[in-house]
């Protein structure tokens, strides 16, 4: 026997994450950058197994190989190989692995940093919180790139620390926005609410306050990835980032920058990479600000 909905009990009303996604899909390139993401993801988790070679295997009879269906010698490059004859398309599937973890380890290293900075900028008015944003100032006033490359001198080429650099070089953004979206919530009276029922500070910023400036912050996390990508390509690039033979989408670029005219694959490829990458991950994070933002949503 079917169950007769009463004309007059209101429908219970979308949950938090329902609503997230209904409006996130409206939004077509969205859609498009997280299904991307999610192939990168999935490509990552799975590089041991999908990767055809290993991508420091060397075939020194078929260096330079154009992307070819037809096998050379047993083998098959469907996307060609290097100038020491690895496989070009191994060592893409394994970078990728490399330029997420580089992503995740910085922003979240930046994130977390970024957060306290802001919350004690925000809740401590006064010689702490200009002590914080003019330092926070002075990074920003230098070109990302170049404060990056000045971590990396001072600290030593590596992978390591290249993330390092990353994450200093991103930590002025997620101080600043959490430092304002702090400043607006603590205008509201739900935090003055919180004061009277005997709240303490460390209470009100980590449980009050906080939760309610994440939306924001999540989206800066989401274009933070693709910063930090493409700051780990650009050092990889410079030598100062993942060092030969480690398959890192920007070192692979520097590696075969004299075979540019010659071997137009072992560069466009990787180049390509990159930017289907940072691509999505902007396109994801538009999709969750217009999600997030109720001034946006249409």
């Amino acid at each position: 026997m079917s169950a007769v909905l009463d004309p007059g009990v209101a429908p219970t009303p979308p949950g938090p994450l329902t609503e997230l996604w209904r409006d996130f899909k409206r939004n077509r390139g969205a859609i498009i950058g997280l299904a991307i993401v999610i192939a990168l993801v999935l490509c990552a988790l799975l590089a041991d197994f999908i990767a055809p070679y290993s991508p420091s295997e060397q075939y020194r009879d078929a260096t330079l190989h154009a992307p070819a269906w037809e096998p050379v010698n047993g083998h098959r490059f469907l996307l060609g190989t290097d100038p020491v004859g690895r496989d070009v398309l191994s060592r893409l599937i394994h970078g990728t692995r490399l330029s997420l973890v580089i992503g995740l380890v910085s922003v979240g290293l930046s994130l977390s940093g970024g957060v306290l900075l802001g919350l004690l900028a925000g809740f401590f008015r006064g010689g702490l919180e200009i002590t914080i944003m003019r330092l926070m100032d002075i990074m920003l006033a230098l070109p990302s790139l170049l404060l990056a490359v000045a971590v990396v001198a001072i600290l030593g080429p590596g992978l390591a620390n290249a993330m390092y650099a990353i994450a200093i070089v991103m930590l002025p953004h997620f101080v600043r926005l959490t430092r304002a979206a702090v400043m607006g919530e603590l205008a509201k009276d739900y935090v003055a609410a919180s004061r009277i029922a005997g709240a303490g500070t460390a209470r009100l910023m980590f449980d009050t306050v906080l939760p309610n400036c994440a939306a924001p912050l999540i989206v800066q996390a989401t274009l933070g990835f693709s910063a930090a990508i493409l700051d780990a390509a650009a050092l990889g690039f410079l030598g100062l980032g993942a060092q030969p033979p480690t398959p890192e989408w920007g070192s692979m670029l520097a590696s075969a920058l004299e075979f540019i005219q010659s071997a137009w694959w072992v560069v466009t490829l990787p180049g390509l990479a990159i930017l289907v990458s940072v691509l999505a991950f902007n396109l994801m994070g538009d999709g969750l600000r217009d999600a997030l933002d109720p001034k946006l949503k249409r």
